[in-house]
């Protein structure tokens, strides 16, 4: 798949995608593996991060209060490593559940999720076709 290219620079972005142009404004991270580019809902392929969300709640809620706590430290990690960098879009599937476009993206040069990976951030979720291959991780084991 053609590749999409995000330049960061003095907070701004420009988006291109195959046959449009499209200039992006910020990127937010809600959590370490999810958030919005210009106000485009996006989830990191194939990985996982621990929810920043309040323990219990229905939807994006942390299980514990140490996996809400590790949540905090790996979005931390990704507006850090993706701050001022040159980032690009270097796959583009179809939408999640929740209709977030899933994607894999690279911060000069360094693809984002195996960073979170390396750092111990994130923790391997394989999919295929919009389906789960593992159970999710556990982070509060």
């Amino acid at each position: 798949m053609k590749s999409v290219i995000l330049a960061f620079a003095v907070g701004t972005c420009s988006l291109a995608s195959p046959g449009t142009s499209d200039t992006v404004n910020s990127i937010y991270w809600s959590d370490g593996d999810s958030g919005r580019i210009d106000g485009t809902d996006f989830r990191l392929a194939d990985v996982d991060a621990p929810e920043t969300g309040g323990v219990g709640a229905a939807i994006g809620g942390a299980e514990c209060e140490r996996e809400r706590e590790q949540g905090f430290e790996a979005k931390a990690f990704m507006v850090e490593l993706t701050k001022g960098a040159d980032l690009e879009v270097t796959n583009k599937q179809a939408p999640d559940r929740y209709g977030r476009i899933v994607l894999s993206l690279s911060a000069g040069g360094r693809d984002v999720a195996a960073a979170g990976l390396d750092a111990g951030m994130l923790r391997p979720w394989p999919h295929r076709g919009g389906r789960a291959l593992t159970d999710k991780p556990d982070w509060c084991a």
